[in-house]
């Protein structure tokens, strides 16, 4: 059957990311549903929804990206042929195929002698049950959606997110691929072993696999290049091998039950020796003469009966004994329990653990161990064997119902080969001597297999079965590893992997298999099937790990999206079949383990790194959300403290085009957290959300940027509010998330507010003041922030001065220190100063200050700071006076200028249609606030000294460009054009106006005859003198740190409050004014 399909082109891309129903598949003529004609771009329509999903096909992945192919009307369409497999030939057989392979065969007699009937039988239900708990797991994943290829590298990915799903999913590439180097090695072991033992080219062993794995890998390789299908035919025939082996076997077992096989082996004492075509005896008698065998010339210096011979040789008798005793011989009793040794150590009767001293002793006819043997090492070795479960999932795009074929066929796979494999267990131990089992190579029996001996009717049924079961899965993993490195290359998470996607005519993965190849080779030059199988275990169990991982996480989360169709599974289930890996992994080869996992994780950080960002439902940021909420619910039951960290709220200004303003606060910022604590920056946009969203969006992007240049770690946003002190407000109540909240408020201080043109800016500062303080947060105010050093600065030696007015909580004296933790400020030593009174002893405090920063474990210098009352100066009072005249004139002038911008506008709407303003009003930035400078107020008693001086009964106003003798001020406000405008008042209103402004010029005249409030007086006295001794003692310091007073209760008093503070900074250049959240943040105990 052969299907059309549309190849994408340009920046399309196909799969998960692509919308499953395109625009063009919507009708224009539905308008019936012209209620959501204007959504009917981004939600299909119900119907179009259920017709693409009755009509879709799960192609070949393969197929489906191969090489683009041209008709002659120019589109672009490829005929698609797949393979479309059931659950028996998809999955059923190639997971049997590839569990009942190499080790079964060539190992796993060795294994049942060496660890014994128990030993061997715990190993193997580890390791079935394992791969059960893993295929439950795993049939779960498979079950709730469609999986596509790539097996179980898409199973984890969608489930644990892009990062787990290809580090494990190239893991298990890894491990796919050199178990087809452990079949290849298998299938060259049993060619060179049991077929043609003459075909060896070299003399070591090594050598000759190395040549012959390398031929058979190329012939492999070549049989996946024609075509899967030729594959699949191939492993029907393949496994009929292999189920007659396995009958052959089981016939052999019955066998011994009735007439055991008459297999002698030779013992020399409680040695094994191997038969190298000798009787097994050490003399024999012709003709009633006595000569020596050639076994006695092995053992003995010459051929002659008076020779030297062996001690051992000399000691112990000759002995043949039967190999397979027989089922109902009671052998079992002797083979229960293990009987490891050193590599070197001689297979006998009753292990005695002597490896060979001398070397010469290696002519002799001796088995012995090639290896060193121990529990974990056989568990190592072994579990390969039990690895083919993903054998169907690996090839899932080629089935025709994955979701069914999977998890029935895998867990029927596993239920038979663990059945098989425990009785293979028992009966070995059952029918065959210990001895003979721990014959690895069958050296003792001609170099014929074990298994051979055993079955029934040829022991040639064994030895061609296996051959070409380990063929078989050879070429199973060779096509299963190419098509899950293929599926990673096209979900593009590892960017120098996406030439392995593309695939040739018919859909196979050329690239992909290529690389697989040149792996594969890595593993038979290894020339070892001992040594090759801990790394397969490592591979895969780590995948088993994240399989079952995955699913418990899936369950236990309860997302929306976990509904698979396989209901018999369970998180306890899945969390013991990761206990279960996780302790198979260790047991087996721990360095082994830790090298898979630091490979694990360097390509989870790679793919972190650079790996393109996938929107898949990520399980682990799942558990992390859940483990958030856990954690949040238990901060809310306890106020923020300031033992660990300040959790800082950044109030940020933008400028016009949305840029920080004071980047350096950013820095201060980071310095100060040093990446640890919450930090949250925020910005207010003036205006409504609907109008300037994209504006918002805009400038979180401006503050992200800002905040990754100055290595600030931290959360922001941006608000959009109908003002800047109701943003301000808001954030301060409401930012943060639980008990996850800020307690600490940073903003920078206005420095231009007596020039802004507008009051908002200083009355927008003072409210925020108050509401920290009303909230019980603090409040760091930076003075001069574009003055502090950025991150990349390193101060040379200086002092962080930290003026100790008032005690309100200890942040004062935590701040130097978190500062002091930071590079820039490493080398700046801490100061404190406070003040000490008349009635004060200073050197008592001084003692005492020194014992309670000893006892707080603060470094730093103390000095006490005597200051005595003195008579208010002359120029305390002439400051406090012009602070009060200024805040008198700024209210006079504020509201006589509203009311004559009333009357102009109503003016000017009149003659409106007359008008045409060249130049539009420029919309005030959005984050800026303005109050009027001395100047603009001189320019406004001018304009009111102008008006009152009129005596005209028709007052005329000309608003032009050029030539008026209006005030500046007044020109500058009102004069759109060069044409005159006409403003003519009645003689009414121009009575009220005159009586209006002759009262506004009295309250101006007032001003030169009023005395200065005496409370103010004080209060300035208190900051003049203050920042005497602070200029005096800290002008050189690199950071001033001081208490900052509150505002007034009254808010008349608030311009007043704005001079006390500049007066108090005035003469320094860096200062930090502080305001503490009223709670002790630091403390003796702690």
């Amino acid at each position: 059957m052969s299907k059309y399909m549309h190849v994408v082109t340009g920046d399309e891309t196909r799969g998960e990311d692509s919308p499953f129903i395109s625009d063009r598949d919507w009708s224009s003529d539905r308008k019936n549903m012209a209620l959501f004609e204007e959504e009917m771009d981004s939600t299909p329509m119900v119907s179009s929804l259920l017709n693409k999903l009755a009509n879709y096909t799960n192609l070949t992945q393969g197929v489906a990206d191969h090489e683009e192919a041209e008709s002659e009307d120019g589109i672009k369409r490829v005929t698609v042929k797949g393979p479309q497999m059931g659950t028996f030939i998809g999955v059923y057989l190639p997971c049997v195929q590839s569990i009942l392979g190499v080790i079964l065969f060539l190992r796993l007699t060795w294994i049942v002698g060496t660890a014994g009937i128990m030993g061997s039988f715990a190993m193997v239900f580890m390791c079935c049950a394992c791969t059960l708990l893993t295929a439950i797991s795993m049939s779960a994943i498979a079950t709730n959606g469609m999986v596509p290829a790539g097996g179980s590298y898409y199973m984890i990915s969608r489930a644990l997110g892009p990062e787990f799903g290809g580090a494990v999913g190239l893991c298990f590439y890894l491990g796919t691929t050199f178990a087809g180097s452990l079949y290849i090695l298998g299938t060259i072991e049993i060619f060179l072993m049991y077929i043609m033992p003459n075909a060896e080219v070299f003399e070591t062993r090594e050598h000759n696999m190395r040549l012959y794995g390398t031929c058979c890998l190329a012939s492999m390789v070549l049989v996946v290049f024609v075509g899967v299908k030729y594959v699949n035919k191939l492993a029907l025939v393949f496994l009929s091998c292999v189920i007659l082996s396995i009958m052959a076997i089981y016939a052999g077992v019955i066998r011994t039950a009735i007439q055991p096989p008459d297999v002698q082996i030779c013992m020399l004492g409680d040695r094994l020796l191997g038969n190298q075509n000798f009787k097994c005896v050490k003399t024999e008698v012709i003709d009633n003469i006595t000569y020596p065998t050639k076994l006695r010339e092995l053992f003995c210096d010459g051929p002659f009966l008076n020779a030297t011979c062996d001690e051992y040789f000399i000691q112990n008798n000759v002995t043949e004994m039967k190999g397979i005793p027989g089922l109902l011989s009671g052998v079992i009793s002797h083979n229960l329990w293990g009987n490891y040794g050193p590599f070197g150590s001689l297979v006998e009767m009753r292990q005695q653990s002597e490896a060979l001293q001398d070397y010469s002793n290696v002519n002799r006819p001796y088995v012995l161990n090639d290896i060193t043997t121990y529990f974990t090492l056989m568990v190592g070795i072994f579990f390969p064997s039990v690895t083919g479960i993903m054998a169907g999932s690996n090839r899932s795009g080629d089935l025709r119902d994955p979701q069914r074929s999977i998890p029935t066929g895998t867990i029927l796979a596993i239920i038979t080969t663990s059945i098989t494999y425990m009785s293979f267990v028992v009966l070995f131990g059952a029918c065959i001597e210990g001895v003979l089992l721990r014959d690895k190579f069958g050296y003792s029996v001609n170099r014929i297999p074990v298994l051979g001996i055993l079955a029934w009717p040829s022991p040639w049924i064994i030895v061609i079965g296996s051959f070409f079961s380990c063929c078989g899965a050879g070429l199973q993993s060779l096509t299963g590893a190419p098509r899950l490195l293929q599926a990673i290359a096209h979900d593009g998470i590892v960017p120098f992997l996406q030439v392995f996607g593309h695939s040739k005519f018919n859909g196979e993965p050329t690239w992909a298999l290529l690389l697989t190849a040149v792996i594969c080779e890595i593993g038979v030059l290894i020339a070892s099937i001992d040594a090759v199988a801990p790394i397969l275990s490592m591979f895969f169990l780590m995948c088993y790990l994240f399989v079952n991982l995955a699913c418990a996480i899936q369950t236990l989360l309860g997302t929306p999206n976990w509904r698979p169709r396989f209901k018999f599974y369970h998180w306890s289930l899945s969390f013991l079949g990761m206990s279960l890996c996780l302790a198979l992994m260790f047991v087996s080869s721990w360095y082994h383990a830790l090298i898979a996992v630091v490979i694990a994780g360097c390509i989870y950080k790679y793919i972190e790194y650079r790996g393109a960002e996938k929107e898949w439902g990520d399980g682990i940021r799942g558990l992390s959300l859940n483990a958030a909420r856990y954690a949040l619910l238990k901060l809310e039951e306890s106020w923020g403290i300031f033992k660990q960290w300040p959790q800082l709220l950044v109030l940020l200004s933008l400028d016009s085009d949305l840029a920080v303003k004071h980047p350096r606060l950013l820095s201060f910022t980071s310095q100060l957290k040093a990446g640890k604590g919450l930090t949250i920056i925020c910005s207010v946009l003036q205006g409504t959300y609907m109008l300037r969203g994209t504006e918002a969006k805009r400038a979180e992007r401006s503050m992200k940027t800002s905040m990754a240049v100055e290595k600030t770690k931290g959360f922001c946003h941006v608000v959009v509010c109908s003002n800047l002190r109701d943003g301000f407000s808001n954030l301060i109540q409401s930012a943060g998330l639980g008990g996850m909240k800020h307690n600490t408020v940073l903003i920078a201080w206005p420095n231009n507010w007596r020039q802004a043109e507008d009051t908002l800016t200083w009355k927008n500062f003072i409210e925020t003041v108050r509401e920290t303080t009303a909230a019980h947060q603090a409040l760091l105010v930076a003075k001069n922030i574009d003055h502090f050093p950025s991150n990349a600065e390193r101060l040379a030696e200086g002092t962080i001065d930290v003026w100790w007015i008032v005690h309100d909580g200890g942040l004062l004296m935590l701040l130097p220190f978190l500062l002091r933790q930071h590079k820039v400020w490493k080398k700046c030593k801490m100061r404190i100063f406070t003040v000490a009174h008349l009635d004060d002893n200073s050197i008592q405090m001084k003692n005492d200050l020194q014992v309670f920063l000893y006892q707080l474990r603060l470094d730093a210098e103390v000095e006490v700071v005597e200051m005595h009352e003195r008579d208010i100066s002359a120029f305390t009072y002439e400051k406090t006076l012009v602070m009060e005249q200024r805040c008198l004139l700024l209210k006079q002038m504020q509201l006589s200028r509203t009311e004559r911008e009333r009357e102009i506008q109503s003016i000017t709407d009149e003659s409106r249609s007359s008008i045409k303003r060249k130049t539009p009003t420029k919309d005030p930035s959005s984050n800026s606030l303005h109050v009027p400078s001395i100047e603009a107020l001189e320019q406004e008693v001018s304009v009111f000294m102008y008006f009152s001086v009129r005596e005209d009964q028709s007052i005329k106003c000309f608003y032009c460009s050029k030539g008026t003798k209006t005030p500046a001020r007044h020109r500058e406000r009102n004069s759109p054009a060069s044409d005159q405008v006409h403003m003519t008042w009645t003689k009414d209103k121009l009575a009220t106006e005159r009586n209006r402004l002759r009262e506004a010029s009295a309250g101006v005249k007032d001003l030169f005859s009023m005395k200065p409030n005496q409370s103010n007086v004080r209060r300035m006295h208190t900051a003049v003198k203050l920042n005497e001794a602070v200029v005096n003692k800290s002008q050189g310091a690199h950071l001033v740190l001081l208490n900052m007073p509150g505002p007034p209760k009254n808010k008349d008093g608030d311009e007043n409050y704005m001079e006390f503070l500049e007066v108090l900074m005035e003469g320094l250049d860096q200062v930090l004014l502080v305001r503490g959240g009223g709670r002790e943040v630091i403390t003796i105990y702690s």
